[in-house]
């Protein structure tokens, strides 16, 4: 695992984005995984506003509500094509999101998880964490080799979404479909982005803590090509601060990005 530091949110953002464009550029061909939030809205518009074609990409998203209607605009395949997908050239059709809306969630989960097998697997999965260290929609006590799935909703993670809802956090679905654990995992790239100092404890938790199901986010430090981009409010409580300083400041994979 490698984390990064940068001065302030919107240079977390714009790191990220050139990784990920640095990657399309490299394999046109490549399989994204992607996530949502407010952040990740940024890394959105800094994609759209490249050069980069991503026709040849496809790509599959970590999760997505259950028991909302298909033609809800709080799905989250509503908000990828709103914010991403009608703002570039991928084809619709190769982009993915698991079906929070079918009658039989179990197999819904099985077929993505197949679909993401036949696909060859994730290329680069980008990730937020929630303040409960989900990745994913994978809340405490999500087991590291868990699959796609169901799965139930905290209330502190129903409050932070409840602005798409009204604000109200009665209103955010109950459950959602999510990638599992063990499913992020097998991408063979994770870049998790956090910015602000409401992320800064459970950063700390979980690049420095111990592994555990209660952070399932603890989960990336098992993955051997792992990168956390934060800025300095999410860095604020962690303890090998001048040493991931150190690494990103000398190591020459990052000699193109230090500006």
């Amino acid at each position: 695992m490698e984390v990064i530091t940068r001065p302030n949110a919107g240079q977390a953002v714009s790191l990220v984005a050139r990784l990920l464009l640095s990657r399309v550029f490299a394999n046109p061909e490549i399989v994204l995984g992607m996530a949502t939030g407010r952040t990740m809205e940024h890394v959105y518009s800094h994609l759209v506003a490249s050069e980069v074609s991503f026709k040849r990409c496809s790509s599959f998203n970590l999760d997505e509500y259950v028991g909302l209607e298909p033609s809800d605009p709080r799905l989250y395949r509503q908000y990828m094509h709103d914010r991403f997908f009608s703002k570039i050239d991928i084809d619709p059709a190769n982009t993915h999101l698991p079906d929070g809306c079918a009658a039989d969630l179990q197999k819904a989960a099985a077929d993505y998880e197949a679909l993401i097998d036949s696909s060859g697997g994730i290329d680069v999965q980008l990730l937020g964490i929630g303040i409960a260290g989900h990745i994913g929609f994978n809340e405490p006590l999500s087991s590291i080799m868990s699959r796609t799935r169901a799965k139930a909703l905290t209330p502190a993670t129903r409050l932070q979404n409840a602005e798409m809802f009204g604000g109200d956090p009665d209103n955010v679905p109950t459950r959602a479909l999510t990638m599992g654990v063990g499913t992020i995992l097998e991408a063979k790239e994770l870049i998790l982005l956090a910015t602000g100092s409401a992320k800064a404890d459970i950063v700390a938790k979980a690049v420095e803590g111990p592994i555990t199901s209660m952070v399932s986010a603890s989960a990336i430090q098992l993955h051997p090509n792992c990168k956390v981009i934060v800025d300095e409010d999410a860095a604020s409580a962690l303890q090998g601060r001048d040493y991931y300083d150190f690494v990103f400041a000398n190591e020459p994979e990052w000699a193109d990005y230090r500006d």
